[in-house]
């Protein structure tokens, strides 16, 4: 596929240093193994940005918003930016039944995540192995999925960077992601055709001029 042919992912902001990208749901972030899965979010991106280098990514089931640098030092300093906390993301999810309380509060879930060797690229909580992982959650509203299931929509915060974390967490604590095929049971994975997670913010400090970017996504959920 060549740049011609490649569709253009959104963009929501591009400057000389950075760009910040919409990932719609189904696209990989970076290249798979095989043939069937070149296709990806750094693929088209570089094919219309040729410096454009990926800082962070999210599961191939998630869509929204994310960040690529357009240097290596810009990606060294985003990167130092995520692993010091300082980039602040928000996802909208809906999960399985009615989280509680309705109310503008964090609540927070610690719980260890691991590989789970046997089922890679599955994740566990695990209380020995497992690295620290912290999750805010605020329930926004009690809902019905299509089959008329109770659900609620959720805003989440991750305060680490694990793997498949709001998924594991959700699932962990009994409410998993309406649509996850991986950790939801085969009911509440049926709900939806694709998982109901979006990363609809970022808030950011430019890595060049330090100017505060933030920018907000609609849930197409």
């Amino acid at each position: 596929m060549n740049a011609i042919d490649t569709p253009i992912p959104q963009c929501w902001y591009e400057d000389e240093a950075l760009l910040v990208l919409e990932k719609p749901s189904g696209l990989l972030c970076v290249p798979g193994r095989g043939p069937d899965k070149q296709d990806c979010l750094s693929a088209r991106a570089q094919a219309h940005w040729s410096d454009a280098l990926i800082v962070h990514r999210l599961d191939q089931a998630t869509s929204g918003l994310l960040i690529m640098a357009r240097s290596l030092a810009v990606q060294r300093a985003l990167s130092l930016a995520f692993e010091k906390k300082q980039i602040q993301k928000r996802y909208e999810a809906v999960v399985a039944g009615q989280l509680e309380p309705l109310a503008a509060d964090w609540q927070l879930i610690d719980l260890p995540i691991a590989a789970d060797w046997e089922r890679r690229p599955l994740r566990v909580i695990d209380a020995e192995q497992g690295k620290s992982s912290q999750t805010l959650w605020r329930a926004l509203a009690h809902e019905q999925t299509a089959q008329h299931q109770a659900c609620t929509r959720v805003l989440l915060s991750p305060l680490t960077g694990r793997t498949h974390q709001l998924r594991v967490h959700m699932a962990a604590v009994g409410h998993a992601i309406v649509g996850d095929a991986l950790y939801a049971a085969p009911e509440i994975a049926a709900q939806s055709q694709r998982l109901l997670l979006h990363a609809k913010m970022l808030r950011l400090e430019h890595p060049i001029n330090g100017r505060i970017l933030e920018f907000e996504s609609k849930t197409p959920f």
